[in-house]
C-alpha cells in the first residue's frame, strides 16, 4: 500500500495472487455512494445527484478473479430538487414504477497501473450495455474501497426525454464503493 492509502497495482496483484482477498464481500451502503452528474441548460449548469439506496456483493476467487453486483433503487435519486427528482422517477427517465432498480454486474476486475479496470454490464430500464471504467483502490484484507467514474449516454438506456435539447445525453456515473468481508 502506498503512503496515500492507495493500494498499488503490484500490492493489489500480490493480495489477489496470495488469495488473501478470496471470499465473499458485502457493500457497506452507509459508507458507499453512487452519484450521477449531467449538464443542463445547454451545458451551463452541472446537475448532481446521489442514489440514497444502494446494495451490493462481491466475490473474489482463490485465483484472484473478482466479480460482483451493485444495485441502486432508482426511486432513491436525490438532486436536492423535489420536482426534478419526481420527474427523474417518471416514465420520461428511470420509470421506477416499471423498472425500480439500476444494476451494474462486474464481470472482470483487472489490476492496472492506476488501480483496476472494472468491466461489466450496466442495466437501466431493462436495457443492458457493456461498461468499463478505471477505479482507484484502497484497503486491505478486511475492506476494499473502489473510487471511479464512467461516462454513459443515457439514450443507450432509453432515457431520451430532452425538452428543447437543454440537457446533455452524456452523463457521468460516480462510484465510491466500500466492500467489507462477509
Amino acid at each position: 500500500m502506498s503512503e496515500s492509502g492507495q493500494t498499488t497495482s503490484s500490492a493489489l496483484q500480490e493480495l489477489l495472487r496470495d488469495g488473501k482477498l478470496a471470499g465473499s464481500w458485502t457493500l457497506d451502503a452507509a459508507r458507499s455512494e453512487i452519484g450521477l452528474k449531467s449538464k443542463s441548460i445547454w451545458g451551463l449548469v452541472t446537475v448532481k445527484g446521489v442514489f440514497r439506496e444502494v446494495t451490493g456483493t462481491g466475490t473474489v476467487s482463490a485465483a484472484g478473479d473478482a466479480t460482483g453486483t451493485i444495485t441502486v433503487a432508482a426511486r432513491s435519486i436525490d438532486t436536492k430538487n423535489k420536482k426534478r427528482d419526481e420527474h427523474l422517477r417518471s416514465a420520461d427517465f428511470f420509470d421506477v414504477a416499471r423498472t425500480p432498480d439500476i444494476t451494474f454486474a462486474a464481470e472482470q476486475v483487472t489490476p492496472s497501473a492506476e488501480g483496476v479496470t472494472v468491466s461489466g454490464t450496466l442495466t437501466v430500464r431493462d436495457r443492458a450495455r457493456p461498461v468499463s471504467f478505471a477505479a482507484r483502490v484502497s484497503g486491505d484484507e478486511a475492506q476494499v474501497v473502489l473510487d471511479g467514474e464512467t461516462e454513459v449516454n443515457r439514450a443507450d438506456f432509453g432515457l431520451t426525454w430532452n425538452q428543447l435539447g437543454m440537457t446533455s445525453m452524456n452523463n457521468t456515473i460516480t462510484v465510491h464503493a466500500v466492500f467489507t468481508r462477509q
